[in-house]
């Protein structure tokens, strides 16, 4: 018998079987499509490049208000002159044509992120090397305000954030499955490498906090502590506790997911010439 410890081999890397990876391509090339077409319609609506969008302004909530009333609920904050009062008047016509981009993407915008469910499939059936609790819980959450906050609550789809939300979720897209298309070409264009790993310093916090904001103008306007107003104003149901606990959620997630991609930034774009994205984990949905 040989006593000679044996050395392990490093196992070389499997590759990605070619029909499942030109659907992989596919798939990214159909979403990157979708959310260009979202973008586009929308920025067409906000500044009405086809003389069709109204530029009326809903009764219902909007960007402002839902900024005072939860900036009012702060202690130490005061109130002040509405959002749209402090735009300058040449803005005024875009942001109130915010108010109707539902009417013109909203069912669009449904079909297009529910696609992302099949992200999901992918970690599950081992087509991508991406954690599952991550790509879920990504996908759950874009899921439940397009499905369980926008098309619950009409006075929702009148709120200019939902725009902002819409754009922040548009150009992220875009950029990240063209940069995941190309990546599973062999090609990695710069200029996509270095937009996906630098435009979340603007887009993660105007789409979270977008996010966040929308959830909120869910809420009864009545405290949450049962009291002699909340038979007046509408007493506070389960669903609207646990949107409140999603709410207050949101912040420290936005926190957790902001500070990994600045670390995901610098390994990245701080990484030696030769390597590859592959050699950092980064897999293409």
């Amino acid at each position: 018998m040989n006593s000679k410890p044996t050395t392990s081999l490093p196992k070389p890397k499997k590759a990605t079987p070619a029909l499942i990876k030109y659907y992989l391509v596919f798939f990214n090339v159909v979403s990157a499509i979708g959310w260009s077409y979202l973008l586009v319609l929308t920025i067409i609506h906000l500044f009405n490049l086809d003389g069709g969008s109204p530029a009326s302004i809903s009764t219902s909530q909007t960007a402002s208000s839902t900024l005072s009333r939860f900036l009012s609920s702060l202690p130490f904050f005061k109130s002040s002159p509405s959002f749209e009062a402090r735009l300058h008047p040449a803005l005024r016509p875009v942001y109130r044509r915010a108010t109707t981009t539902y009417t013109r993407v909203g069912a669009p915008t449904a079909v297009v992120q529910s696609l992302a469910v099949f992200e999901v499939f992918h970690v599950l059936f081992g087509f991508v090397r991406s954690p599952l609790p991550t790509t879920a819980a990504q996908v759950a959450s874009r899921l439940f305000l397009v499905w369980g906050i926008v098309e619950q609550f009409a006075d929702v789809r009148t709120n200019p954030i939902f725009t902002s939300m819409l754009l922040s979720w548009s150009i992220t897209e875009v950029i990240r499955y063209s940069f995941y298309a190309f990546t599973l070409l062999g090609y990695e264009p710069y200029v996509l490498l270095w937009l996906r790993y630098t435009t979340f310093y603007i887009l993660y916090p105007t789409g979270a906090s977008s996010e966040a904001l929308l959830i909120y103008a869910t809420l009864p306007s009545s405290s949450p502590i049962p009291g002699w107003q909340s038979w007046i104003q509408g007493m506070w149901r389960p669903t609207d506790y646990a949107r409140a606990l999603l709410f207050g959620i949101w912040w420290p997630g936005l926190y957790i997911m902001y500070t990994h991609m600045i670390g995901q930034r610098k390994k990245v774009l701080g990484r030696g010439k030769g390597k590859t994205l592959g050699s950092k984990g980064e897999k293409a949905n």
